[in-house]
């Protein structure tokens, strides 16, 4: 899939900055891609780019129109579609993580057909998968696993890829969500792996490597999320982990879209080595990420310097303060071999 850049980020309507995590994933770590950002009246979400009209972003040289949101079941809004139609009309592609196909979209289709468009669907990948293994393969992993969907995963584990490489450390990330396939060209939309082969799927994004190469592989979901469990738990058994870091948001108390309590950070310890234990004996935690961005700096340092005595883990921001002490934990307990 090769997607023509730069960007026109849509950002729709949408009601918060965590419903538009795909166009803020691209942003942060692809900002000379998003050339500009279109939004509909009412749109609470603002990536701190040029609002552009199609005609501007055309001029400007854009050739994407990225539907950058995310939602609920995947769908797309009715009131967005005629937005897509005119984006295809204007000369734009139009790129999607929704789980509907743009496609399967009557005037989309069509659309894009009279103009000779592409329409791209990040989420459905056309590669077919085996059923998971298990079996122990070469190679370092570390996973990202959260108290909660949308608690950082995905910046943690980008953070752990540019702060690793800096110290010398062979490390990629390996994308398992729609922002992140976006940002590194490469992956697998985990959550649209058909269930008996999402395993398998992990197993292929994170194959047998080199023994020193680390793959940091971006988790999904949270083991204690009722709605998206399923996915986190394949997730871990085929990404096999040696290392995980435990992903945090400080000010929820339920998960997000239900009313269940958030687990602790202890709790997602347990349970993450209790079912990580099935494909790597030897997994354990190497620090916490945490998002601190609703507290102040005094406030989240307080908190970071408590949880990391708490837990005997070093803690951090990855995006505030760097990964650092996290990076100091890999190389202290997965010394390379002589």
């Amino acid at each position: 899939m090769q997607i023509a850049t730069p960007y026109l980020m849509f950002l729709g309507d949408v009601p918060d900055r965590l419903a538009a995590k795909t166009a803020y994933g691209i942003a942060d770590w692809r900002p000379e891609w998003c050339i500009g950002q279109i939004r509909m009246e009412g749109c609470a979400a603002d990536l701190g780019i040029p609002d552009l009209s199609l005609a501007e972003a055309v001029e400007k040289g854009c050739r994407t129109m990225v539907v950058g949101v995310v939602n609920a079941g995947g769908t797309l809004p009715k009131h967005w579609v005629s937005g897509i139609v005119a984006a295809l009309d204007a000369g734009l592609d139009v790129a999607s993580g929704l789980h509907v196909r743009l496609g399967s979209i009557p005037e989309i289709a069509e659309a894009a057909r009279a103009n000779g468009r592409q329409l791209h669907d990040v989420r459905h990948s056309d590669e077919t998968f085996a059923t998971g293994k298990g079996t122990r393969r070469p190679g370092r992993r570390l996973l990202t696993v959260g108290t909660d969907c949308s608690a950082g995963k995905k910046y943690a584990a980008l953070a752990l890829e540019r702060g690793m490489r800096e110290r010398g450390f062979d490390a990629d990330f390996r994308a398992t969500g729609q922002t992140g396939v976006f940002i590194s060209g490469r992956g697998v939309a985990i959550d649209a792996v058909v269930a008996d082969f999402i395993s398998g799927a992990v197993e292929w994004i994170a194959p047998a490597a080199d023994p020193e190469h680390w793959d940091l592989i971006e988790g999904q979901g949270s083991l204690f999320h009722p709605s998206f469990a399923g996915v986190s738990l394949g997730l871990l058994h085929g990404a096999q982990p040696d290392a995980f870091v435990i992903c945090h948001e400080p000010t929820r108390t339920t998960m997000r879209g239900v009313e269940h309590p958030l687990p602790s950070i202890a709790d997602v310890i347990a349970l993450t080595i209790t079912c990580g234990r099935l494909t790597n004996p030897g997994i354990r935690p190497v620090g916490i990420a945490v998002n601190t961005q609703a507290l102040d700096e005094a406030e989240a340092r307080r908190l970071l310097d408590a949880l990391g005595k708490e837990h005997d883990l070093p803690a951090t921001d990855p995006v505030r303060f760097g990964v650092a002490g996290i990076v100091d934990r890999i190389a202290a307990e997965f010394p390379v071999k002589a």
